[in-house]
């Protein structure tokens, strides 16, 4: 019914064949081992052109697929479509778009949707999206939506070919509630429709593993992919897990500070913890690992090249 809506509104008639397409979650089938990047907008065209330089980097690690988040607000959606629509003709990868409620209205999302199925973008990271800079809480535009979950139905009805990965708190998102309550919204996002779980970054690997059990007890039973961004800069990573929630070790938080202003090493500090992460989490046997990789190579590179990754048949 919302699909014939969306169609409706968009001034378009159903194709009597549906596109099958490949999911994201097809990356964990049958033991499969799944690599991915997530990647954002640039600002500029020279940005852009750097971006690119970057990822035909990463692009030689065998991705199972490559996601594009967008600015706050929703102030990147069009730049983030053509970015990820390039990579995709550009290396014939397998791509998804994020898509937050921030901003839109149902009628708007659906419009992103087909715009996305138009260019063959048949996979959604579906996020509620953080509060605007300054606003003190998340309030829906009108006709919008409040949480991910409805996001996530929203998609499945209108467009049930998509694939749809969600996103979980393995240190509780800083808004919820309780623990409890965090996992319950995880549970209600997987029982209306996503397919994966990745992670918010962390730092602690038994943060990650503890939260993977306790899906587990809940019958949550599709791939939880590990998120994982590389310390390269001290004060960045301060601000961002702050933003966060996620807890930097105090061993490592220290042997960073000793660093100084030595950014050569604090990169080398954080890539070395980073493998010694990285290969925990393959041998104790995660599904994947999804890197944050800020629009570069060098840490995330690094890290590859010397981890255990798992061959992807």
């Amino acid at each position: 019914r919302i699909k014939v809506l969306a169609m409706a509104v968009l001034g378009l008639t159903l194709s009597c064949t549906a596109q099958t397409s490949k999911k994201m979650s097809d990356a964990y089938a049958d033991g499969r081992f799944g690599l991915s990047f997530e990647l954002f907008p640039p600002k500029t065209e020279a940005g852009e052109e750097v971006l690119f330089k970057h990822l035909k980097r990463l692009i030689a690690f065998d991705p199972s697929y490559i996601t594009c988040t967008y600015g706050a607000g929703g102030s990147t959606q069009a730049k983030t479509l053509e970015i990820i629509d390039r990579v995709q003709k550009a290396y014939d990868c397998m791509v998804a778009s994020h898509l937050t409620c921030v901003g839109l209205s149902r009628n708007a999302l659906i419009h992103f949707l087909q715009e996305a199925s138009q260019r063959n973008i048949n996979n959604i990271v579906a996020l509620r999206g953080d509060p605007p800079q300054g606003a003190d809480s998340f309030e829906p535009p009108e006709d919008g939506l409040r949480y991910a979950s409805e996001l996530v139905t929203l998609i499945r009805d209108a467009f049930p070919e998509f694939g749809i990965a969600v996103a979980g708190y393995p240190e509780t998102h800083r808004e919820a509630e309780s623990p409890e309550s965090d996992l319950e919204n995880l549970q209600r996002k997987v029982a209306l429709g996503g397919d994966l779980v990745i992670t918010q970054l962390f730092y602690d690997n038994a943060d990650f593993f503890r939260f993977q059990q306790l899906c587990s007890d809940r019958g949550i039973e599709v791939p939880i992919v590990p998120g994982i961004l590389p310390v390269t800069n001290l004060a960045q990573i301060q601000r961002i897990s702050g933003l966060c929630g996620a807890i930097l070790p105090r061993d490592f938080e220290d042997e960073l500070s000793a660093c100084g202003e030595d950014s050569e090493k604090q990169f080398e500090v954080g890539v070395r913890f980073a493998i010694d992460q990285v290969n925990d989490l393959i041998d104790r046997g995660v599904p994947g690992i999804h890197f944050y990789v800020l629009n570069k190579s060098d840490a995330t590179a690094r890290i590859l090249e010397s981890v255990r990754v798992p061959t992807q048949s």
